[in-house]
């Protein structure tokens, strides 16, 4: 289905690689970048206790199949031309930088625009309530009301057991990117789409939130 669109993924740890996979999955041509100094997206290491072989985590592998991998520095001139020339051939961009990040490495939208005035640029953030906040999912699901209606009567707020947040977060900015490339249909050009896990969070409370304000 998607066999003539080549992403570029500037993501890490689960919503932005899950994103991008689901596009991998339909066919897309997925190239990872990953950090050359770090040995590549840390989650490549997030292991339980009973994986004992080498191989990477099945934390990486479930947000990661079917994709390309290349590892550059972004500091390094050669290495920044690699990624210019990806960019200039690519559909899609998926990243997830913190707070400054994109700007530090002149990424950011506007200047990926200039690189390729077609790119529909997609971004993931954290916190839309306070962009300098890391957010973490536990926190989140905390912040957003999700422990506080999950397990029993007697006991805690209690977090569900999975990345909740960053599959929620994925399945909006994937929509998000559906439909800038349906508009790109008639109008070609570049398009920015982005959301956060709190956002995303929050607008996925659904009967919840409106059980809440109708009280």
């Amino acid at each position: 289905m998607f066999k003539k669109l080549k992403i570029i993924e500037l993501a890490s740890v689960f919503a932005g690689p899950a994103t991008a996979m689901f596009f991998a999955e339909l066919g897309a041509r997925v190239i990872k970048v990953e950090n050359k100094n770090t040995n590549g997206d840390v989650t490549r290491n997030w292991k339980l206790s009973n994986e004992t072989n080498n191989s990477i985590s099945a934390y990486f592998s479930s947000v990661n199949w079917g994709k390309e991998h290349v590892f550059l520095n972004f500091k390094d001139p050669k290495d920044r031309k690699v990624l210019k020339n990806l960019i200039q051939e690519a559909n899609i961009i998926i990243s997830n930088f913190k707070k400054g990040d994109a700007e530090k490495f002149n990424l950011t939208y506007k200047e990926c625009k200039q690189i390729n005035n077609q790119i529909i640029y997609a971004n993931l953030g954290g916190f839309k309530s306070d962009k300098s906040r890391v957010a973490y999912d536990v926190v989140i699901q905390a912040e957003t009301g999700y422990m506080s209606m999950n397990g029993q009567l007697t006991s805690p707020p209690t977090k569900m057991p999975i990345a909740i947040m960053d599959i929620l977060a994925a399945h909006q900015l994937k929509e998000g990117i559906l439909v800038a490339l349906l508009k790109q249909k008639e109008n070609p050009t570049a398009f920015n789409v982005e959301t956060t896990l709190e956002e995303s969070g929050i607008a996925s409370l659904a009967n919840q939130a409106s059980n809440y304000l109708m009280l």
